[in-house]
């Protein structure tokens, strides 16, 4: 939904897809309530899928809770942006 926003107005702007709450996707709790509404967490390949998708240059999980892939979240983006940086100057960047 918000994809063609950000193309809008940041044309240049590297997209990087993060699937958040790494640590609940095996967590029992959580699957009984997302099957109350007919929903499973979503499978790294469908994260991967979306993010080929919408023109992402990545995908990426990670969990706060745990620390568990944040670093990596933030590296990718941050190369991402830089290496869009030295194709084109100006724009926004969005991390």
């Amino acid at each position: 939904k918000w994809t063609p926003e950000v193309k809008h107005f940041c044309p240049n702007v590297p997209i990087v897809l993060v699937g958040n709450k790494k640590d609940l996707r095996n967590d029992e709790a959580t699957k009984k309530e997302l099957m109350k509404m007919k929903q499973e967490p979503v499978r790294h390949e469908e994260g991967r899928n979306m993010a080929e998708k919408i023109g992402a240059v990545g995908y990426l999980e990670c969990s706060a809770k745990t620390k568990d892939g944040v670093r990596e979240v933030f590296e990718h983006a941050a190369r991402a942006a830089l290496a869009r940086k030295k194709k084109r100057k100006g724009g926004c960047i969005m991390i």
